[in-house]
């Protein structure tokens, strides 16, 4: 299960497209802060100048000790996206590597590039999909093919790249009226990004709680090309709340509890802090009543298993530390690495077994994607 939170309140700006105006370039910094019209200015630094800015400037893309004021100047115009929301105090981040995520591509208008993401396993899908990007994809353009492009058609695919193609067409034009900061393109809500990352196969029910929004759902459905997939939508019926029929409450608090119970008698206690996640495993309290070995490694096997849900539950990201039971046999050992790997490929965003310390704990990375369940519901703001 994984929970996703949105509020009118809380309008997210991360992959929106603006035309900004440079406020100031930090040269101790190597950044920019660029004016986009709104309550905060976008913190630019010069890893996210693409190579067009850099050229037309007279710099070479690897020359990393060119001065940021040789290639910025304050009032310079330019089309940036937001990479980053700002958290707190911070301000948001821009680039101007911009990217447009489809259904089975991430089309990179300004930069010449094709990659296949490394979850399509398959040899003979990733020949498929090469070969059809090599045939769509224009002179200067960047395709990178999704994992969903594994069991889409060849025609599904030139559809989601020409769907791209027009939105950033679109963004061109925008960009020509005027000569102030404003919002070109504004990224998809919560319920667009779900309805176009999830849907797949695999996928059997969409519920939602209103004929309304069954309706926005097919008319989104309609403009992806994805109109297949409205049968699947219905309205929750029933005197039964949507979210008391499936236990959601339930669950969100066991996402938000310190500790999680394990089937076999253990736990998970994971603790958040502002560098790390740190989680550590222990074992049921009658451990030394059976069979020590098998029952430390059963613990470690549910408990490499449980941990991946929880980081999707919680969307917890950046680094984690996992202090399992200490195991004395090396292959019980590389048998609990090799169920973390498996489970963290599960994972819809990227995470990565790290390494095991000497003092044996694992440390694994996990890609932010928005705010953790807890800060996510510590800062709602709830009707009254």
């Amino acid at each position: 299960m994984e929970i996703h939170y949105g509020h009118p309140s809380q309008d997210k700006i991360m992959g929106n497209i603006y035309r900004g105006r440079i406020e100031d370039v930090l040269p101790g910094l190597g950044s920019a802060f660029v004016g986009v019209g709104e309550a905060k200015s976008l913190f630019l630094s010069r890893n996210e100048l693409n190579d067009t800015i850099l050229s037309e400037a007279g710099v070479k893309p690897w020359q990393t000790d060119i001065p940021i004021t040789n290639v910025l100047k304050r009032g310079q115009m330019m089309t940036l996206q937001v990479r980053r929301d700002g958290i707190g105090n911070k301000n948001p981040q821009g680039t101007t590597k911009i990217s447009l995520p489809g259904r089975f591509w991430v089309y990179i208008p300004t930069e010449d590039r094709l990659g296949v993401s490394r979850r399509v396993e398959s040899v003979r899908a990733q020949r498929r999909i090469r070969k059809v990007a090599r045939q769509i994809k224009g002179p200067g353009e960047g395709l990178i093919a999704r994992t969903a492009a594994e069991w889409a058609t060849d025609e599904e695919l030139k559809h989601d790249y020409d769907l791209l193609v027009e939105i950033w067409q679109s963004v061109q034009a925008a960009a020509e009226k005027g000569d102030h900061p404003r919002l070109l393109y504004k990224g998809m809500g919560l319920v667009q990004t779900i309805l176009r990352d999830r849907l797949g196969p695999d996928v059997k029910e969409i519920v939602v709680d209103s004929p309304f929004f069954k309706e926005k759902i097919a008319s989104f459905l309609d403009y992806m090309r994805m109109g297949s997939y409205k049968k699947l939508v219905h309205v929750h019926e029933g005197q039964e709340s949507l979210f008391d029929k499936h236990k959601i409450e339930e669950q969100i608090q066991a996402g938000l509890s310190r500790r999680v119970a394990l089937a076999g008698g253990g736990s998970l206690v994971i603790d958040e802090t502002e560098a790390l996640i740190a989680i550590d495993v222990n074992t049921g309290g009658d451990v030394k009543h059976r069979n020590q070995h098998a029952a430390i490694l059963n613990t470690n096997l549910e408990a490499a298993e449980e941990i991946a849900r929880q980081l999707r539950l919680r969307q917890i990201s950046g680094i984690i530390i996992v202090d399992f039971v200490d195991m004395e046999s090396p292959k019980d050992v590389q048998q609990v690495i090799d169920k973390v790997k498996e489970e963290l490929k599960n994972d819809r965003v990227s995470a990565d077994f790290v390494d095991m310390t000497a003092l044996g704990l694992v440390e694994i990375t996990r890609k932010r994607q928005g705010e953790s369940l807890s800060d996510m519901l510590e800062n709602a703001e709830f009707d009254a």
